[in-house]
């Protein structure tokens, strides 16, 4: 059996990589990577040649997945890298892992950058605990879902983002929690690395005075300020009031999250506690 190595490369500077990292590169004898240009590029900063590149990303990742077990099976020794930082994180990956853990082949990771973390270290936000969340939903609703339990953890919580809906995004933080406190980072480790601390609507006024910052790779951090809740014993009597009535979950939740003005899905955690207790 070979060992499958999953391998963090550079989010941006080639510079920010393992010296275990190049050694696994230039030791393995195939390399499963998103874009085989990209990682080329890497390979020919670091003097790597002669290596078997074979293309892994989201439109084929089960058949990649399954070829690339059976290589490993006939004990080829397999690196698996994203186009940046770590593999598997908000990029594809878990897939082969997950088979490969299955199949009783050896993973072995090979620790580097990893955006959300490289910005968080320099956001001067709390990150004694923190929500990595990847990508906020498509959808709009979804969208706002997501934000309102992120915001009601109270965790300072990490979010990437592209170019067009950065500024949607900090609208959207801006009407659930005006108060937090958001940093803004774009082309983390590049040339044009920029940090951008402060409320949702001063930062909507930086990105609208100036459509140039919207260019690049950006990572969101937010630590939530909400407004004082509601005394949460009046919303635990409201609860029992509906129940007394024999009003269904979803509705009764529907009904707090409007009275109280608290995200729905908060409220029908707190139904669901009522109803075991």
């Amino acid at each position: 059996m070979g060992t499958l190595y999953v391998v963090a490369t550079p989010i941006g500077n080639l510079k920010d990589i393992t010296f275990r990292a190049v050694e696994v590169l230039e030791n393995v004898d195939i390399i499963a990577c998103e874009d085989t240009r990209v990682t080329k590029k890497l390979l020919n900063h670091y003097g790597i040649s002669g290596k078997k590149l074979i293309s892994y990303h989201e439109h084929n990742e089960e058949k990649a997945a399954e070829k690339l077990v059976a290589l490993l099976k006939e004990g080829s020794d397999v690196a698996l890298v994203s186009d940046a930082g770590t593999p598997c994180i908000s990029d594809p990956g878990y897939r082969l892992v997950k088979k490969a853990w299955e199949s009783g082949i050896v993973v072995v990771p090979i620790p580097g950058p990893f955006a959300g973390v490289t910005a968080l270290s320099a956001s001067g936000l709390p990150t004694d605990r923190f929500l990595f969340t990847g990508f906020l939903p498509q959808k709009e609703k979804h969208r706002k879902e997501a934000l309102e339990e992120y915001i009601q953890s109270g965790y300072t919580f990490v979010l990437y983002e592209s170019p067009r809906r950065v500024l949607k995004t900090l609208e959207l933080i801006h009407r659930l929690a005006p108060d937090s406190d958001v940093v803004v980072a774009k082309e983390l480790t590049k040339i044009h690395e920029r940090f951008f601390r402060g409320k949702p609507q001063e930062l909507i006024k930086v990105f609208s005075d100036d459509s140039s910052l919207l260019k690049g790779e950006f990572v969101i951090i937010v630590h939530p300020v909400i407004e004082e809740e509601s005394d949460e014993d009046t919303i635990v009597e409201e609860i029992k009031r509906l129940l007394d009535e024999n009003k269904k979950t979803g509705e009764i939740a529907k009904t707090i999250s409007r009275m109280f003005n608290i995200p729905k899905s908060h409220a029908y955690k707190m139904v669901l506690k009522v109803q075991k207790e």
